[in-house]
């Protein structure tokens, strides 16, 4: 079993910034990688970014440039920096660690951005 918990979610004004973190129960090392979702209401999931083992990195289109994933192996976290923010950023963001096992996913944190 997995923990995987978020932090970091709130409301901003756009334009602005917001990091999130996602705490993991046991060594981030053991996870083949770790993705930032995001889901809309009314709309499906999707993937933000990822994160391999190897340290290699991907973003949705829609966030190239203005998001940014890394990884703070001693403290087993994976940290999404969100700048720039627009109001179709705003959605429930969740954590995913993808193990040999199967995937974990967290609760969920709400990012909101409005004036």
């Amino acid at each position: 079993q997995v923990q995987l918990v978020e932090s970091g979610g709130g409301l901003v004004q756009p334009g602005g910034s917001l990091r999130l973190s996602c705490a993991a129960s046991r060594s981030i090392f053991s996870m083949n990688y770790m993705d930032w979702y995001r889901q809309a209401p009314g709309k499906q999931r999707e993937l933000v970014a990822r994160i391999t083992r190897g340290g290699s990195t991907n973003y949705a289109d829609s966030v190239k440039g203005r998001f940014t994933i890394s990884r703070d192996n001693a403290k087993n976290t994976v940290n999404l920096q969100m700048n720039s923010l627009k109001p179709e950023d705003t959605a429930v963001y969740y954590c995913r660690g993808q193990l040999n096992i199967g995937d974990y996913w967290g609760q969920g944190t709400q990012v909101t951005v409005s004036s």
